[in-house]
């Protein structure tokens, strides 16, 4: 038994080299793509890709484990035979799509994924677009791949042995032991034990597109992208011009009335604040006589203060793709973790780059969670900076680094960005108002709420520091959160308070404070900022300028399959696994909904 354990071991990392070996042959094969790129970025594209690369391997050992286990208790002459099925099974689909993966990205640009599909479900057109030179090499490159997998697997099989009847005993011990061995492999699988599992986001490491795309194992992309799929027309309440014909009319804006501007300058220094679960059911929440977030009620008194906006979903991800990219949630899905998709999204860093704007990102957790790192690099960050990144003597909650470390932390980033001539567009999202709420302070009995005073607390002390600073006056700082959370306890997720949320305006680069009082939505913040800096915003498209006249001002958002719209009249809250309204407010606010809901999902198609 000893020999197989050895077998499965050897499985694992011969398995593990070859699909290493994916990373320099994909960079020789686009070299001139990935000539610009350092020796310690190229060596990067291996190390960061090797987290996918284990996942895969412990896909493919995961049943020759299960085979070693049942060949100790049921002896018999097919398990060797049932390995070698097994080995050559993954070979021929490892080389397969590394090969279809190497040839695609010429024309794609993006790691293979599940769309290949839609073109073998008419093989004849796609061929035509294949040149007889271009299949023959695709397919030799397939051939020695695998024939090298398949030399490689046919020297470790030899290790392997067909069990024969031994000691109760014996065969008890072996038994925990590749259970051990499971366990392990299992860890593999999930890429590991940090909050975030395995996803593609964990190979991207640098603004250089290609060395990403370099990084992720195509296997790996292809299969995890099939599982996440989703039904594209699930939503169609109208036809395709009824619906475009609606939706123009609730985006609509006067170009006649210009949009008030409330900056005193045209390219002031950015500094956006992403609040962790910051609803307005707890910051604006007093608990024996002692508010819950004081930093904000007091300082909101002194900005651009949006009374009425509502968060665009329930989760960081879509929340933070809603901020940045003006892009609606959806009741089921998330953009963010389809990074071809969400590659193709509009978004504020890349505008403001494109302006001679740096554009950096701060979070004292886990980028790769969600696949947030391929989002926020794709979409114009040039710099991103996360746990792995940080390496302060401080104590670490399940998420991270508190918010207090990177508070300072951002300050100081902040600092070194003042430094530099062009302006800069910098973001702090915050995390320890998180579950599972652990923070250095407990000023009320509730975790959540202490949490809350906490994450306050430490905006609060970037908000002073950057008042302190000789940049103020060139500053403008955007506190708004990224969702809000379920307080009080049992409020329906559907429910127009748990939506809401705080957005506030501050620093030097204001004109002067002002409320406003209009319903919005977190997807319009995008359109409004780029709006106050004179960029043009005409890409986002499901993002409006809440300053611009229209008569349609509302809040809209979506929970689980359903969707809610909100505006002075009241509102409306639509299940859309029953098709039915939950609670009615208005027939043009459910027409709102449907058609903000379909449009969303027709953009979503068209990435």
């Amino acid at each position: 038994m000893t020999s197989n354990i050895l077998y499965l071991l050897l499985l694992f990392v011969g398995t593990l080299v070859l699909l290493t070996l994916q990373k320099p042959l994909f960079l020789l094969w686009y070299a001139e793509l990935a000539s610009e790129a350092e020796v310690a970025e190229l060596w990067g594209v291996v190390s960061h890709g090797l987290s996918l690369d284990a996942t895969m391997a412990g896909y493919i050992c995961a049943i020759p484990i299960l085979l070693t286990l049942l060949c100790l208790w049921l002896p018999s002459v097919w398990w060797h035979r049932l390995q070698r099925v097994w080995c050559y099974t993954a070979a021929v689909i490892v080389a397969v799509t590394f090969s279809v993966n190497l040839g695609l990205y010429e024309f794609w640009g993006f790691p293979l994924d599940g769309s290949v599909f839609q073109y073998l479900a008419t093989p004849k057109e796609a061929m035509a677009s294949v040149t007889v030179g271009q299949f023959c090499i695709q397919s030799l490159v397939a051939v020695v791949y695998g024939a090298l997998l398949i030399v490689m697997y046919n020297a470790v099989l030899k290790i392997f042995k067909v069990q024969v009847a031994g000691r109760w005993g014996r065969k008890v011990v072996y038994t925990l032991l590749l259970l051990l061995i499971a366990g392990v492999d299992f860890l593999a699988i999930r890429g590991g034990t940090t909050t975030a599992v395995a996803n593609v986001s964990k190979a991207y490491f640098s603004d250089k597109t290609i060395l990403n795309h370099a990084a992720v194992n195509p296997t790996f992309s292809l299969l995890s992208s099939i599982s996440d799929g989703e039904n594209l027309d699930r939503y169609n309440y109208f036809s395709t011009e009824q619906c475009a014909a609606q939706m123009a009319t609730i985006m609509a804006e006067n170009d006649a009335e210009p949009t008030e501007n409330l900056l005193s300058q045209s390219r002031p220094n950015i500094v956006l604040i992403l609040a962790e679960s910051f609803g307005r059911t707890t910051t604006d929440c007093t608990v024996g006589g002692q508010v819950v977030a004081p930093n904000l009620q007091r300082l909101k008194g002194e900005g651009v203060w949006f009374e009425n906006m509502i968060a665009s979903s329930f989760r960081t991800d879509r929340g933070v793709l809603a901020t940045l990219s003006g892009f609606c949630s959806q009741p089921t899905m998330s953009i963010m973790k389809e990074p071809q998709r969400a590659s193709h999204l509009p978004s504020i860093a890349r505008s403001l780059r494109r302006e001679g704007y740096r554009t950096s990102y701060i979070h004292g957790g886990d980028l790769n969670f969600t696949n947030m790192a391929s989002y926020l690099y794709a979409t114009g960050f040039d710099k991103l900076v996360a746990y792995k990144d940080l390496h302060f003597d401080a104590p670490t909650s399940k998420w991270g680094y508190a918010d207090d470390v990177l508070a300072d932390y951002f300050t100081g980033h902040i600092k070194e960005q003042s430094e530099q001539s062009a302006p800069y567009f910098a973001v702090w999202q915050t995390l320890s108002s998180h579950e599972p709420f652990d923070v250095p302070t407990a000023v009320f009995e509730d975790k959540m709420l202490s949490s809350m005073h906490f994450a306050d607390s430490c905006i609060g002390r970037v908000v002073e520091s950057l008042r302190q600073s000789e940049e103020w006056d060139n500053t403008l700082i955007i506190i708004v959160a990224d969702h809000a959370y379920p307080y009080p306890y049992g409020i329906s997720a559907s429910a127009v308070e748990r939506h809401r949320i705080p957005m506030l305006w501050l620093g030097g680069a204001l004109k002067r404070q002002k409320r406003v009082d209009s319903y919005c939505s977190q997807s319009d913040f995008a359109a409004t900022l780029l709006a106050q800096l004179g960029i043009a915003h005409n890409d986002f498209l499901l993002s409006r300028d809440i300053f611009a006249p229209n008569p349609h001002k509302f809040g809209y958002y979506t929970f689980n399959n359903g969707f809610g719209v909100v505006d002075t009249t009241g509102s409306t809250i639509y299940d859309c696994t029953t098709e039915s309204v939950i609670l009615e407010g208005s027939a043009e606010q459910e027409q709102i909904g449907k058609t903000m809901l379909q449009s969303t999902y027709n953009i979503i198609k068209q990435l």
